[in-house]
């Protein structure tokens, strides 16, 4: 039976080969240490795990923020305050946003707002953060819809694959929402796929649109798939100031989707 160099060398290069070189690299530097020997057992496994489990969990992030076309980005929840520029409302919107309450319930999350009213920016915020516990999306709306139309044509296996993967990220963001109107069908059958299904799903959806969402419909070729949005078109219209609601999953009695909402 090996023991002390031997044993410790063996046990290093089978966690190498079990592709846990981290683990490896730390236990062979804390048997190489004074006191390994009188080490407690707990603090030992801690100290072994401690730093596998994290560059595991650096991996996970580095991973999603590069799935959701968000990595390298700088943008940071906690810059997202009231300043002299502009102002979140209601009072510690963001802080409730930043607890991602909103995502666990399903719930949908519209930021309106005039253009370099800071929309995009949150939404960024907001994704980033997210990523450290959720599979998230960031997405300009013609570009995807663009780039869907164009995979479905040429290989709608392909498509299919992808519309699923999509369909289960917890979080999916749509920026510059109907930034022009829609007139190509495929893109519209395309868009009240990704969202009704993600909606019965009960996945979060941020849409993010400087256009008052009285005009949504008119900005769809076709208003008989327009009712079926998951998002009312009962909110207000931005003013320089994002507006930021919650928009619930459910629908009530009536027919209508029972949503929660923060307003000015």
């Amino acid at each position: 039976m090996l023991t002390g160099t031997a044993l410790i060398n063996e046990l290093v290069d089978e966690l190498n080969e079990l592709k846990l070189s981290t683990m490896a690299a730390t236990l062979d530097d804390l048997y190489h240490k004074p006191g390994f020997l009188e080490m407690d057992r707990l603090t030992l496994i801690a100290e072994l795990i401690g730093p596998q489990f994290q560059e595991k969990i650096n991996t996970t992030l580095k991973n999603r923020l590069t799935a959701a076309h968000l990595k390298g980005s700088p943008e940071e929840l906690s810059d997202c305050v009231d300043s002299d520029k502009r102002e979140y409302l209601p009072a510690g919107i963001t802080e409730v946003l930043s607890s991602f309450d909103f995502i666990e319930r399903g719930y949908n999350l519209c930021i309106l707002g005039e253009s370099d009213a800071g929309k995009s920016y949150l939404a960024k915020a907001i994704g980033i953060k997210a990523c450290n516990r959720y599979n998230v999306g960031y997405f300009h709306s013609e570009e995807l819809l663009e780039s869907m139309v164009a995979l479905k044509e040429q290989d709608y296996d392909k498509y299919t694959r992808k519309m699923k993967k999509y369909l289960k990220w917890e979080l999916i963001i749509l920026d510059d929402f109907l930034l022009h109107t829609i007139t190509d069908e495929r893109e519209i059958k395309i868009l009240f796929e990704l969202l009704e299904k993600r909606n019965e799903q009960r996945k979060s959806t941020i849409v993010c649109s400087q256009r008052d969402p009285d005009n949504w419909k008119a900005m769809i070729l076709n208003d008989e798939v327009s009712v079926n949005n998951p998002v009312p078109v009962s909110l207000l219209s931005g003013d320089r100031k994002p507006q930021i609601r919650f928009l619930g999953n459910h629908h009530s009695g009536s027919g209508n989707l029972y949503h929660k909402s923060f307003r000015m």
